[in-house]
This record gives structure tokens, sequence and C-alpha cells, in this order.
């Protein structure tokens, strides 16, 4: 061993044995029990950050620890390789996305290497591998078959700059999300997915308290996000009729304009309808009405998200149209909204100003009828302020509703229910929030969507046999578009299926969601040309451990248990649900320092650039720089001063991330790990603290330094008792090492369980108890104290060695432990000695009419009068008692002795 720890020579000595030992590369076994731990899918965007070290060292405790209790443990890695971020880079450094993507898998891949991580890197692939995403290409052609894939036209939300289609996700105050363009609203065709059809089985399976429920291994505020946005909804889907005609002399619509409530019940109290600035009826009437007409050319400026229609000013125009009330015959206003979308049930909703606040405040603004119709006894109603109760459908009877006067929330939507029915109009009905998986991207970097365009025959599939559609990786975006429209290299050769006549192929590429809704599928049978999955999947699906951020709670984890459904309808699989348990780290926070330009841009600061402003209490209240750094003003110098902003995400766009690399490089890679599972619950939030990274350091270094001591022992009969797992229980320690042997067991029994609940940070504790028990232990000198010491300190490394393997691995095979148990990748996970936890002797609190006092150490054995009688002598008691004769004596076993005087 050297002198000192040197985390550089220890972690590459380390690693060079696992390379050697081809350590980490898993086949299936069916003589052993399986379990797959899996890390969410990177984006190679460059560097890794410390939220990656952070998530991918939790899966790798998982495997270690798993490992050791004799499980056939799979981690593999990948990368989601296609996407705008690459073509972005591609456009500002006038390279191909390919070369981008490629080196940064490079850069990265290293990177992970260097963390010591037991991947199976014979597994890994990128989604931008025409052998991978000719999967994506095939599986689409079998969906076109079954009907689950289907090319449509519909309104989208677009980005002027970027060219692309955005989900309403990707606009935010109207703007792209990435540009900051003004979002237009535009009908293009595109291809998407019947995702609906599985709308009930996904909601089955993830909901909270459901009785179908399988996913009870997933964080319940993930299943209740997922059932939301499924979002099934009970209600009654009805017509207001009318007779608008179009311009050819036709009705609307049949006449017939349709919405969908939950709340028929409050039907008598429709005062307005209003519909999407889309609508059949908004467009006719717009056509006269040009103050109309430029309302509706605002309105498609930005497509909106829920949250944001929750927030935005509700506004409208009347269209000067009337459509008639089913039950009561009145006539009703028709209003454009911008709050209502035409992609949602059919464009169009009721107002019912009276008990709906959005309607409410609606109605108020533009003068509108608000009419009760229920009521909550007791509670009074006014027109003019919004109160809870009138939205109250528990509580809440019908009034002034003529036939549905008395009625509760469900009888009234039986009844208004049968009535409409009755004529023709509306029946009970069940929505979804959920909508079909729009997969067209106006992207070259993606797989490109196997189609032919032919001018005689329409879309046609590329036959299975010309698979894969390979994307040219040799193409350099120009801001223009898509490239693979004017690549005629693209194009060449291309001849329509049906007739043979030349044609193009489909420029549009699939959504990148498509990529890594099944990458964990393709880990299981990485490199098979014949087969998407085979025997491999079979052997490791489902997921036994999923692991990644919340940011991926919906649309990645929702497209997933899709794609499986697919999967699994097609007979490739035979699992319902992907992930069997999902860990949702939490986000690894750093300081935000900020500063707005002279032209409104917002530039960030690296924190090692800054310094505080701080109050005479040391209250933070500004920052200023500390080092001249780069802006959009040019060159700022020091002292510039500086918004601080608190403590956010750490992010590459906003300058506060940690590199992973200059960590390892001054402290190790296992400090790094050791901090990010020490520091915070994995759930939790971790907020960045220099100080701590250099506190985890020195708890290594202590370890290493106590290593050396045992080095100095004459230890070699009791590495060969330890090591031989012979009966400890038939020694006989003296008290000093019992007493070593009693912590050292009582904790590891505790780590234990803490493994069992993924609980690291207090298996990092725990070690830390185990090292300063080993530290302050006296009885080095006798034979049973290097037994008690040695076998110990194995366990120490043991427990350690899944958060901080490089330094283990070399601890246990430089002290011998290895010519005993093996390599530490494979040596036993260490089990509590029961003889161990046996106590001669229990130390008690001692009390003296409730206060604490002392303590008093009894035998274990000693019955109640014993202990009575061992509490009243010892010295705390005789000091505090002062000869007084007791009035009684508590003693509660195990824990106290309360003496009342």
């Amino acid at each position: 061993m050297q002198d000192k720890y040197s985390p550089q020579e220890v972690e590459s000595a380390a690693q060079a044995h696992w390379q050697m030992r081809d350590a980490y590369r898993v086949t299936e076994d069916q003589e052993k029990k399986k379990f797959y731990a899996c890390s969410m899918l990177p984006y190679p965007s460059g560097k890794l950050h410390m939220g990656h070290v952070r998530n991918y060292t939790i899966n790798d405790m998982l495997t270690r620890q798993l490992r050791m209790q004799g499980w056939n443990v799979l981690m593999p890695m990948g990368w989601d390789a296609f996407g705008l971020p690459a073509e972005n880079a591609a456009l500002k450094n006038k390279v191909p996305p390919a070369q981008w993507t490629y080196d940064n898998i490079a850069y990265m891949k290293k990177q992970m290497q260097a963390m010591g991580l037991a991947i199976d890197w014979s597994r890994e692939f990128a989604t931008c591998d025409p052998e991978y995403y000719k999967w994506n290409q095939w599986l689409f052609l079998k969906m076109l078959e079954k009907g689950i894939a289907y090319r449509k036209t519909q309104v989208v939300n677009w980005d002027p700059v970027d060219q692309t289609v955005l989900a309403n996700e990707q606009v935010i105050d109207g703007r792209g999300w990435r540009t900051g363009a003004l979002v237009e609203k535009r009908e293009i065709p595109g291809y998407y997915l019947k995702i609906t059809d599985y709308a009930q089985e996904l909601l089955d399976h993830v909901q909270v308290g459901g009785d179908k429920a399988t996913l009870t291994g997933w964080p319940d505020k993930v299943r209740l996000m997922q059932e939301n946005w499924i979002g099934k909804s009970s209600g009654v889907r009805f017509a207001f009729t009318h007779d608008i005609k179009n311009a050819a002399g036709e009705l609307i619509q049949d006449g017939k304009m349709y919405v969908f409530t939950t709340r028929a019940d409050t039907i008598m109290g429709v005062t307005f309808c209003a519909v999407a600035p889309e609508h059949p009826l908004a467009q006719h009437a717009a056509a006269s009405n040009p103050a109309l007409a430029a309302f509706i050319e605002e309105c498609k400026q930005g497509g909106t998200t829920e949250a944001e229609l929750a927030l935005k000013e509700k506004e409208g125009q009347p269209t000067g149209l009337f459509v008639t009330h089913p039950l009561t015959g009145k006539q009703v206003e028709v209003w454009v909204g911008n709050y209502v979308l035409m992609g949602y049930g059919d464009g169009a909703v009721m107002g019912v100003p009276a008990h709906d606040e959005r309607d409410f405040a609606f109605a108020l603004k533009y003068s509108l009828p608000i009419a009760q119709v229920t009521a909550v006894e007791g509670a009074s109603f006014s027109a003019t302020a919004w109160q809870e109760h009138y939205a109250d459908k528990q509580k809440c009877v019908c009034v002034n509703s003529g036939v549905l006067d008395g009625l509760g929330h469900a009888e009234a939507v039986d009844k208004v229910a049968q009535l409409l029915a009755e004529k023709g109009l509306g029946e009970k009905k069940t929505t979804w929030r959920l909508r079909d998986w729009g997969v067209s991207r106006q992207r070259y970097w993606g797989t490109p969507i196997p189609i032919i365009h032919c001018a005689d025959c329409g879309p046609q599939p590329v036959p299975e046999k010309d698979l894969p559609v390979v994307l040219p990786q040799d193409l350099v975006p120009d801001g223009s578009g898509n490239p693979l429209i004017k690549s005629e290299a693209f194009h060449a050769g291309v001849v329509c299926p049906c007739c043979q006549k030349p044609a193009r192929r489909e420029t549009d590429t699939m959504d990148t969601f498509v990529d890594s809704s099944w990458y964990f599928m393709r880990y299981c049978d990485a490199h098979n040309s014949d087969n998407m999955v085979a025997e491999g999947a079979d052997y490791w699906m489902p997921m036994d451990q999923y692991i990644g951020g919340i940011e991926h709670a919906i649309l990645h984890l929702l497209y997933a248990r899709f794609w499986t459904k697919v999967m699994r309808d097609l007979g490739l699989v035979k699992v319902d649900e992907p992930f069997t348990k999902l860990l949702t780290q939490g986000m690894v926070l750093n300081h935000i320092y900020s500063r707005k330009s002279a032209k409104g841009a917002k530039d960030y600061f690296w924190p090692h650039d800054i310094e505080h402003v701080l109050d005479e209490g040391g209250k933070v209240i500004g920052a200023k720089l500390k080092n001249a750094a780069d802006s959009s003003d040019g060159l700022l110098p020091v002292g510039t001063e500086i918004t601080y902003e608190g403590v956010g995400t750490m992010s590459k766009s906003k300058n506060n991330g940690v590199d992973p690399q200059h960590l390892i490089e001054k402290y190790g890679a296992d400090t790094a790990r050791l901090y990010t599972m020490f520091t915070s619950p994995p759930e939790l939030t971790l907020e960045w603290n220099d100080a701590a990274v250099e506190g985890s350091y020195r708890f290594l270094r202590r370890v290493y330094n106590y290593a050396q001591r045992l080095l100095g022992v004459d230890y070699g009969a009791a590495i060969d008792l330890v090591g031989e797992r012979k009966n400890l229980a038939e020694i006989a320690f003296d008290p000093v090492s019992k007493a070593l042997r009693l912590e050292i067991h009582t904790v590891l029994k505790q780590v234990d369980y803490d493994y069992q609940r993924m609980q690291y940070n207090t298996v990092v504790s725990g070690a830390m108890k185990m090292l300063n028990a080993l530290e302050d232990f006296k009885g080095l000198d006798s034979a049973e104290g290097q037994i008690a010491a040695i076998e110990s300190f194995g366990i120490l490394l043991r427990v350690l060695y899944p958060a901080t393997p490089h330094l283990t691995h070399v601890l246990w095979s430089e002290l011998g432990y290895a010519n005993k148990q093996g390599d530490l990748l494979d040596a036993a996970w260490p089990q509590p000695d029961p003889s161990a936890l046996v106590q001669d002797e229990l130390e008690l609190m001692l009390q003296i009419n409730g206060k604490l006092r002392g303590k008093v150490r009894v035998p274990a054995s000693a019955d109640k009068a014993e202990i009575e009688r061992l509490a009243l002598a010892c010295e705390d008691a005789q000091k505090h008692i002062e000869g007084a004769t007791p009035k009684k004596i508590v003693v509660v076993p195990g824990r106290l002795v309360n003496i009342v005087v």
C-alpha cells in the first residue's frame, strides 16, 4: 500500500482489474434470480453533470449490493442520440449532427467509465444507429397494418423559426420553448399513434387505489400525474341545435353544435356558449365580421398548455350567432373564446357562469347573464362575487330548473341524459384528456418515417425488406427547415412500391420519444439483427427498478407503457407493464447568478466567478464578479453587480453545473459518488456544498489510514479465521472486543435494512459509525481484538463497497480478504451475527424524579429486583437521593430506571 491515499492510483488499479476480468458482462442465467436495474437513457449533450453522477451511483449501489447477495444483475447503458439539440449544435458549429453526437458519446462514456460504474458495455447502442432505429420503423409499419398508426391533418403548434411542430407542453406564453418565437397554428398532415385505444388499461394499471392497479412500486405522486394526464371524465355529450348555413346553403355540422360536460345538472343555467377559434361556426361568422376575424388571427398566435389556460386572461368576441337550448328552447348566444381548444372534445363548451369559476369571470367581464340553478343549503348566492360553494356538486341540489328542482348532482345528470336522449340530442359519455400521439416531426435528426409518397398512389409503406430507411449522416442544417427535403441523395432511386414509378420519401422524422419508448427492451437483445427483441426480453423483462428524474413522470413513462402494450399485443413481449418499481431521484441544486444585458438578454455566470455581498447578519443580499467574465455586453470587469437568484437545478444553460471530471481529478470518483449518496436521501433534492465534498474525501482518507494500521499488526491467524468464516461465537472475546462487535453488527443490521429500502444516505452514515467504532477500539494488542477488528473492517469494506468501489476493492485485496473470500465484486454480503448482538450487560438511563441523572450498567439477565438494587447502589443515584427513602422505583426493561423520592 502507498503511504498516502492517492485516489488516482487507487482508481486506476481497480478499473484495470475490472477491465481485465470483463467484470460487468452479464448473460442470461436461468439458475440465478435476475434483477434488471436501469437509469433513464441519457442524452449525449457533451458532458456529464452531477445529476448524472447521482442517478448512476444510485443504480450502481443497487447493482453491486444485489450482486453480492447472489442475484444476476443487469445494468446497461446507451444513448438517446436523436433530437433537436444536435441540430442546433450543428447549425452553430457547421458540422453534421452525427459528428457532434458521436464525439459527445465518446467523451461521456469516458466520464462514466472514470466513475467506475458496473455497466455492461457489451449492450451499448445509440438510438441514431440504423441497427436500432430500423426497429422503430419496423414496428411503425406493424402498427400501420393494425390501424394503430394512421395519417391525418390536424391543427398544430408551428414554430416558424425551428420550422417544426411543437407539443402543447413546448409552448410557453405563446412562444416556442427553445426559440422564443411566436407560435402559429397550422393545418398539416402527420402520423399519429392510437394511444387512446389503450387509455383504459393505462389508467387501470396506474390508478391510485384502483382494484386493477399493478404499479404499486411507483411513487403515488407519479401515478397521480399519469392518472390526471389520462384524464377520464364521465358526463353528457349533447347538441345545441341551429339553422346556421354555410355559403353553399348547407347546415353547418348538420345543424348541431355538440358540447361535453361533467355538470349536466347545471344545464338550465347556460347563458352563452363558447367555441374555439377554429370551430366551423367561428369561421363562418368571421367571414363577414372583420373584428372577429382579427380576434381569431390573434388567437392563432401561440398554442397553449392546459396549465397556461388556467392562468391566462380569458378573452372572447361575440359571433352574432345563436343556437337553441335543447331543453328550454331558448336562444343562446355563441362567442369565440381564446380558452377553448378545437383539439379537445368538440371545440365548444356551454357557459354556466353561476357554477363555473372561469365562466363566472368571463360573464362579469363581458356583462353576460348569470343564472343560479343549483344551491347549497344555508349558503347565499351573489352574481357579483364568486364563492367556492357555487361549484360544489357534492352538496348542491337543483333550483330554478323546472323538472330538475330538488335533485342532487347524480340524479339530475341522469334525468338530463334521459331528457336529451328522448329528443335524440344527447347521451351519457366518457371522455379522455389523453389524445393520440402525434409522432411526425419536421426535423432532420431523427428516425425517418418509412413512407414513400407517390403522385398516383399516395403515401405507401416502405417494404419491410428495404428497412432500415437510412438517415444521411452528412447533412448540415442551415436554419431553413428540414434538409432532407432538399437532399436529392435521400430521394434518389426511390420508386413507389405499388406502381414502380419514381417517388419521394417522407421527410418527417419520428418524435424522439419513440426512441426512448422501448430502448430498455433492446438492452435485453442489444445486437440481435434478426429480431426487435427475443429470448433476452423474456428473461429480463419486466424491469425490476427504473431510476430517473420526475420531469419524465408523464410523457416518457406513458409512451413507454403504451409501446410495451403494443409490443405485447403483437406477440413480441409477454409483459403488460415495463417497469415494476420506479425511483424518481431528486435534482442536484446549485446557486444561480444572472444579469440582464443592455439589449435585454439574460446572461448567467459560473459560481466560481462570483462572490456574495452580505449584510451585517451574514445574509446574502447580492453578488458581484470576483473574476472578469464574458457576457452579451462583452467582457465584464471585476466588481460588476450580479443578480443572485437563489438555488435551482444544475443546468448547462444557467452556468451553475459542477463538472464531475474536475471533481474526479481533484478528489477521485469515490468521493464524488460518496458525496452524492450521503448528503441527501435519493428521492430528495441535493444542494451543492463544496465543504461537504471535502468532508467526504477526508472520510475516505480515514478509511485508508485505518487499513494501514491493520497492516502494522500480526493478524495472519485472524484473517484466516475470518476468511474461512469459522464460528466466531465459539471465541471468548474480551469485553472491549465484544463491545466492538456489538456496535458493528448492530449498525450492520440497520444498514442491511437501509439497503433494502434504497436509503443510501443512511447507509453511508452507518459506514461512518463503523469507522468511528474501529478508530476508538483499543484492543488490537490481543488475538481476540485482532480477530474482532479484521472482521469488523471486512464488514465496513463490504458495506461501503457499493458506494466507493475503487478504494474498497484495493483495500480488500491489499489486506488479504480476497485470498480467503474472493474478489470483493462477488464476496458474500455480510449478515449480522446473532452471537455478536447478545449483550452481557445493558446500559440503562437513570432518572431521579423523572429527570435524567446518569446511567447504570446491569447484567442482561438481571431481574427487576436486581436492577432496582444496582440502580440504588450506583454513585449517580446516591449523589442525588441524598439518603432519602425511595417511594417507588419504575423499571422500563432495556431502557431506563426512574427512582421516585
